[in-house]
């Protein structure tokens, strides 16, 4: 009877240990306007020193030039990875200026394998990057200016990650705000982690959100520490950055 006490006994403690771990995550998303700033001058320090002084283990950011004639042929995320030390992960939506424009990640640990999402828009193509990494997955996506599109949209990046079992994040430009339909429709499967009464556009008096950052409801919980909108860089970009600091654990 001791034996099997012990047994129980030491059973118990590895079943409450495992639920009770949990990782902490610092999520940033960033439209950074192809690294052009509200002064008309393209700077890729000043967005990665941004992006340095928030140190996070993610960031989704939007409007990437890679090796456009308006750049002069510099590759927006690779400068950025550069002066961060980060892995870039980039999916291109259009061709344009000689090169393309599109959406990236930037990662402390580089992916195992990304995937890119074609979404609906009338106007310039959108997609969604979806990257997997050893405990989660993070998605990024900036979607269209029409409604019907974003509503579109949204029903795909549901179906697209809806089979994922790791933690997934997901974060981007949404070109709505959270009263708005296509917000209920993401909010099937996400949870919305930042906070949308914090502004993020136009980066200069702001006056709405449309910059978001979510996680999916797939078994885990998400205990949000920090959300913030950084309201002092306003110069850097069209839109502010946000970024929230979360608490991952298996529910």
């Amino acid at each position: 009877m001791k034996h099997i006490g012990i047994v129980i006994a030491t059973t118990l403690a590895l079943c409450l240990a495992a639920c009770s771990e949990s990782d902490n995550l610092r999520i940033m998303s960033y439209n950074v306007h192809h690294c052009r700033g509200m002064d008309n001058i393209i700077d890729y320090k000043r967005i990665a020193d941004v992006i340095n002084r928030v140190a996070p283990d993610f960031v989704a950011l939007q409007e990437l030039d890679s090796a456009t004639t308006r750049n002069n042929g510099k590759v927006c995320i690779d400068e950025l990875a550069r002066e961060t030390g980060m892995h870039a992960s980039y999916a291109s939506a259009i061709y344009f200026g000689g090169g393309s424009y599109g959406i990236g990640i930037l990662s402390k640990e580089k992916p195992l394998k990304t995937v890119v999402v074609p979404l609906v828009s009338r106007g310039e193509a959108r997609r969604l990057l979806v990257a997997e990494y050893d405990k989660y997955i993070m998605c990024c996506t900036h979607f269209a200016l029409n409604a019907d599109d974003r509503m579109a949209s949204a029903r795909i990046v549901c179906d697209a990650v809806k089979e994922y079992k790791k933690p997934l994040l997901f974060a981007g430009d949404m070109n709505c705000i959270a009263t708005d339909h296509e917000q209920a429709v993401i909010g099937s499967l996400f949870t919305t982690l930042n906070n949308p009464a914090e502004c993020t556009y136009p980066s200069i008096n702001a006056n709405e959100c449309i910059d978001y950052i979510y996680a999916m409801n797939n078994g885990y919980s998400y205990n949000v520490s920090e959300s913030r909108v950084l309201v002092g860089d306003s110069i850097e970009s069209d839109h502010l950055p946000l970024y929230v600091d979360v608490q991952i654990s298996k529910k």
